[in-house]
């Protein structure tokens, strides 16, 4: 798919474990285009997260093919891995492990401070995606002033603060209670879309991944299409 932003092919990975080899991925295909939210399932152990790290270039692959914006980024060294990752990927996580010492704002201006903008930019971009997800009252506020919700919302708006083509969640609703959940899947879902990136998504809660674009299962360590049936 030429105008995919991500584009994986074959992917292999096995993890050396006292019991032996343990094959997760055994030939993943996948491609995102822009804009579209893809949603990624699976029982615990089956892959997600190493399908998830291995295209956010965070792990290599035993085997396939991963290219980003049409760039191969397979065998990139560590320094320009680092650099498609800064421009190109950003990242949520369970967890929202944000810096506890700095508010909401400055939370989501700091990864566009380091990427080179200028405070005053970065800070009214930060202001800005705060604002659509509900935060405006709260860009002063510090992680252990905000709830689990909206802190996972802070770090939804840091991960697209850089302006990302790719987003990838891993469980970003799996520590929140499922009101919540619904609140912040809707946060990205609607951030995500306007911003028009590209998002891969990986949760247990089946109900969030029906309102997904599509949705693919893992299986025996391939990705195929996945219905609200399981078929």
């Amino acid at each position: 798919m030429s105008d995919a932003v991500l584009s994986i092919r074959g992917l292999e990975r096995t993890y050396v474990t006292a019991a032996g080899a343990l094959p997760v991925l055994t030939g993943a295909d996948l491609d995102v285009r822009p804009g579209e939210i893809v949603g990624l399932v699976g029982p615990s152990g089956s892959g997600k997260s190493s399908l998830l790290h291995a295209a956010g270039l965070l792990e290599h692959p035993d085997g396939g093919r991963i290219a980003i914006q049409g760039r191969d980024c397979t065998h990139l060294n560590e320094r320009e891995r680092t650099r498609v990752r800064l421009a190109t990927i950003g990242f949520v996580y369970q967890f929202h492990h944000l810096l506890p010492e700095f508010s909401a704002l400055d939370n989501v201006a700091l990864p566009m401070m380091i990427a080179g903008a200028g405070r005053r930019a970065a800070s009214d971009r930060a202001r800005d995606l705060l604002t659509s997800l509900g935060l405006g009252e709260r860009t002063h506020h510090h992680p252990p002033q905000l709830s689990g919700g909206e802190q996972q919302r802070v770090a939804i708006a840091r991960a697209l603060a850089n302006r990302p083509r790719l987003l990838l969640a891993d469980e970003p609703t799996g520590n929140l209670d499922p009101t919540t959940s619904g609140t912040v899947f809707d946060s990205l879902y609607a951030l995500a879309r306007s911003q028009g990136v590209a998002a891969v998504v990986a949760t247990h809660n089946l109900e969030l991944a029906g309102h997904m674009d599509r949705v693919l299962a893992l299986r025996d360590g391939r990705l195929e299409p996945w219905t609200p049936s399981g078929g």
